[in-house]
């Protein structure tokens, strides 16, 4: 059934489907970026603070074994002891704490894309409780792929660390002649040298660790086409609902259309199959205004509408083609057929002048 659903899921994630992800605080994140830099922070860290770190680390060990064996131990005297140790290694590990705390913070911020405040991971979900599906968590392939992951990055680094030691091994002996200070040298450079090497192998893992989480991420966002559809309906609407909504709204701008005809001056017709109703103030308009248009059915209501208004239907069929193309209801009559509506209105006023002395 799961490799069904998967065969199913051939569409891409819509924009929804990855904002919500977001939201729930589900990204495409790679744990072995995350650790490559933080161990890069640390290891800049080291540079840059690394005298700060050696004097302190010196003073320290100096006073170990210089000051306090000289002292007797008592509860008295083991109390500004531990605070002296306490205060000494958090100034010399706070420089390196300080960087990779923030240096974590910042790589999950920028690989999640921004910064997400969210409690839904936290949230309880009963359907954790099921010891059935628990269980095959630890059976799953994701499972097996996370341990294969994490077995191969232990092997590679366990077997730099011990290339890196052996290389150094034969100058251990030699800091039994050395004082405090060239001890914590050495030190500090096998541990930066470590760190380096360590470094390298862990950034061509996250690589290949974020490209290959990216696309188990998307794969896992993609849709089914009945999903993508039932979210088209969830936020634009069921589209039979949303035809009935603009049959609604037509109608209503035709009832308003058929109320502005008798107010029309003219009825330009094609003459069966198009009809665009033309009014003009000169008072309150500056250019000709088609007040209502149509074709077929709706064409005939409008000049059967005119007729009962007295208002004049006149046949132009290219005029009444080009009205009926380009201009919309309550738009303005353009200047390339102004002139041809103003020889209808002058024609339309000439008969109506003519109706007033009859009368």
């Amino acid at each position: 059934m799961a490799d069904e659903d998967k065969d199913q899921r051939t569409e891409d994630p819509t924009e929804k489907k990855r904002g919500d992800s977001f939201k729930k605080g589900r990204t495409a994140k790679s744990k072995e970026v995350s650790s490559t830099i933080v161990l890069f922070a640390a290891v800049l860290s080291l540079y840059f603070f690394g005298g700060h770190i050696r004097e302190n680390l010196s003073e320290l060990l100096t006073t170990s074994f210089t000051t306090f064996p000289d002292n007797e131990l008592t509860v008295d005297s083991m109390s500004p002891m531990l605070a002296y140790y306490l205060k000494m290694i958090a100034i010399i590990l706070a420089p390196i704490m300080i960087t990779t705390l923030l240096s974590g913070i910042l790589v999950n911020i920028a690989q999640n894309g921004g910064f997400i405040l969210t409690a839904e991971p936290m949230k309880p979900k009963l359907n954790k409780l099921d010891p059935i599906k628990g269980f095959g968590k630890f059976v799953s392939k994701q499972a097996f792929m996370d341990l294969f992951k994490s077995i191969f990055k232990i092997a590679i680094v366990a077997t730099v660390c011990w290339l890196v030691v052996s290389s150094e091994w034969g100058n251990i002996p030699k800091l039994s002649d050395q004082n405090v200070e060239q001890v914590v040298l050495f030190i500090a450079w096998v541990a930066f040298k470590l760190m380096m090497y360590v470094l390298l192998i862990t950034v061509f893992l996250a690589i290949v660790d974020f490209a290959f989480e990216k696309y188990q991420f998307e794969e896992g966002l993609k849709m089914t086409k009945q999903e993508v559809k039932d979210e088209r309906k969830s936020t634009d609407g069921d589209p039979q609902t949303k035809a009935r909504i603009r049959s609604a709204q037509l109608a209503l701008i035709k009832r308003r259309m058929m109320a502005d005809v008798p107010k029309a001056e003219v009825v330009i017709t094609n003459p069966t199959h198009l009809a665009i109703a033309i009014s003009y103030d000169r008072m309150t308009m500056a250019a000709p205004q088609v007040v209502a248009k149509g074709a077929g059915h709706v064409a005939e209501r409008i000049k059967a509408i005119a007729k009962e208004n007295d208002v004049p239907v006149v046949e132009d069929k290219p005029l009444a083609r080009i009205l009926f193309k380009t201009i919309g209801i309550g738009d303005a009559i353009p200047e390339e057929v102004f002139k041809a509506i103003a020889e209808i209105l002058a024609y339309v006023y000439r008969l109506k002048g003519k109706e007033l002395q009859n009368k």
